[in-house]
């Protein structure tokens, strides 16, 4: 019974892997209207989408390990990053000030009704997905220190 679990539960993730991107709009930290079905489909191109929030240790450091190489990922790989913040309406007001503070060069969407982060059934944070031709290609949860070799790679290989 537990290996069906298991294969189940493989199936499950290697069918989500292909799962198209959900049509939600939300908006950036300048406050423009975005369009995650549309506006992220450059054909070829790898969207990466970090799921985080003020609060959240583990996505800080994340985001702040890969904007250290985030530069050299982009003269390498056709990438973007995208960081999705899924601060709520109390401490969305922290998010500019620290990505500010941060001097992050990316992407910065609000998630502030967590619309976007529900279609996608993310429960926990720090969450990646990579998108590519407007399909879910890789998935990553949670956060190790020293993992961006690892998500390099990963992404060379998609």
């Amino acid at each position: 019974m537990r290996k069906l679990h298991l294969l189940l539960l493989l199936f499950g993730f290697l069918s989500y892997s292909q799962q198209n991107v959900p049509n939600i709009k939300t908006t950036s930290i300048d406050g423009k209207t975005v369009s995650i079905q549309t506006d992220f489909l450059e054909k070829d191109k790898l969207y990466l989408f970090s799921f985080w929030a003020t609060w959240c240790s583990p996505c800080i450091q994340e985001l702040d390990a890969i904007n250290e190489v985030y530069e050299d990922w982009k003269k390498n790989l056709n990438v973007e990053l995208i960081a999705v913040s899924t601060d709520d309406s109390r401490t969305q007001k922290r998010v500019k000030p620290l990505v500010n503070g941060k001097g992050w060069n990316y992407t910065i969407l609000l998630d502030t009704n967590q619309e976007f982060k529900r279609s996608l059934g993310i429960s926990n944070i720090p969450y990646l997905i990579v998108i590519k031709n407007g399909k879910i290609v890789f998935t990553e949860n949670g956060h190790t220190p020293g993992n961006e070799d690892k998500l390099f790679e990963k992404l060379k290989s998609l």
